[in-house]
């Protein structure tokens, strides 16, 4: 059993579903993370599709994803005044399982905790390759030396930046920004658009989702009050309940900002360094992220393995396999939709949202991407597992 020593920069989906698989193959995982936690609520995410399934039970979490399934209602669109003029499907980017990320995390975190090592409110420094491997630094901790480092670390990425370049060379600003904000917004579940801002109150997501064009933003990245004027200033000229909402904004407690932008890395490895998930090829509110993760997270451990620990060969299976498949991401703008610039695109997409008979059809040529990869069957080089009562591993 191959016991390289693996770091996993990222606590995330890609990241514990890496570090869950590795552990299966027998490597010692190290995963660190700079929050101080897990990071509990967020958005719904969705998976879909036999593949993304099909992994969910290899790994025994199916009924545990399946339980914390959380259904979408349709979305009353509004105009300004409060007048209902169309809906959003609630099944619309659901997927077979629609579960909050900070669920999927935690069950996640659950099959690893035991067997992984976890080292919160930390983060990687410097990272320097050589030949017994990489020489790692750390905000916080003891400097330590690991065979192999994966950046699961997000569009953001620590990791691309230390060892690719600086984001601005792979990550593009898609022309808008979004906000999930914990705001008292009342019962009921509505959506209301203008050109250039969106807001949806009481579905899944967060209690206030908020998005807004714009062009790139003075960072604000660990500075919550900034961004929270930033929004205040991006929404000023709202309609409807807009105004109510903004005067919330300084007291919200659970806030979280980011801009809506897509990351494209030619070549996903660098010596013995890895990007995988978000970092690589991530695309905001694109709707494939989730699924992309598990899926790239499933695929890499199993090359490792298969490689008996050979990362350049296990590298280069890695891209093969999944390139073309994460393509559908980095297709997709989710700010066209999000936000449109006019009034008369605005009523477009309500129209296609809201027409009988466009809503399945939608649905299903949004889910068909998602199936668009052949897994191998790595299980030769997996170690016994202890299911803990879940699903037996076979899918």
């Amino acid at each position: 059993m191959n016991r390289s020593r693996i770091l996993i920069s990222g606590a995330g989906i890609a990241g514990l579903t890496l570090a869950y698989w590795l552990n299966r193959y027998g490597f010692q995982v190290t995963v660190v993370e700079q929050a101080q936690a897990l990071r509990a609520g967020g958005q719904a995410v969705d998976l879909k599709g036999p593949v993304q399934m099909s992994i969910l039970r290899k790994m025994g979490i199916f009924s545990a994803v399946r339980d914390a399934d959380v259904r979408d209602a349709d979305v009353a669109i509004v105009n300004a005044s409060g007048r209902r003029v169309g809906r959003i499907p609630g099944a619309l980017g659901a997927g077979d399982v629609n579960i909050p990320r900070g669920d999927l995390v935690a069950i996640l975190y659950e099959r690893t905790k035991r067997d992984c090592e976890y080292l919160f409110d930390d983060s990687i420094a410097t990272l320097a390759e050589m030949p017994h491997g990489v020489d790692v630094t750390f905000r916080a901790g003891e400097p330590r030396t690991f065979d192999l480092v994966v950046g699961a670390d997000g569009m953001h990425s620590t990791v691309r930046r230390l060892v690719f370049g600086p984001e601005r060379d792979y990550v593009s600003h898609l022309g808008a920004y979004y906000v999930l904000a914990d705001l008292d917004v009342g019962p009921e579940i509505v959506s209301y658009s203008q050109p250039g801002l969106m807001v949806t109150l009481g579905a899944t997501k967060a209690p206030a989702f908020l998005a807004f064009a714009s062009p790139v933003l003075p960072s604000a990245r660990g500075d919550v009050d900034l961004q929270k004027r930033q929004t205040a200033t991006a929404l000023r000229n709202g309609r409807w309940r807009i105004p109510e909402l903004v005067a919330q904004l300084p007291g919200a407690t659970g806030f979280f900002m980011d801009s809506v932008s897509r990351a494209v890395v030619g070549n996903w490895s660098h010596g013995r360094i890895v990007l995988v998930g978000d970092s690589a090829w991530g695309n905001t509110l694109g709707g494939y992220g989730t699924g992309l993760a598990l899926v790239g997270a499933y695929v890499l451990a199993g090359e490792l393995a298969q490689a008996g620990g050979d990362h350049a060969v296990a590298f280069a299976a890695y891209q093969e396999n999944c390139r073309d498949h994460v393509r559908v991401s980095q297709k997709v703008n989710a700010a066209r939709l999000l936000v449109p610039r006019t009034w008369s695109g605005i009523y477009a997409r309500n129209l296609l949202f809201t027409v009988l008979g466009l809503a399945e059809p939608l649905l299903k040529l949004l889910d068909r991407p998602a199936s668009g990869i052949t897994l191998e069957n790595y299980d030769p080089w997996a170690k016994p597992t202890d299911p803990q009562g879940d699903d037996p591993c076979p899918a």
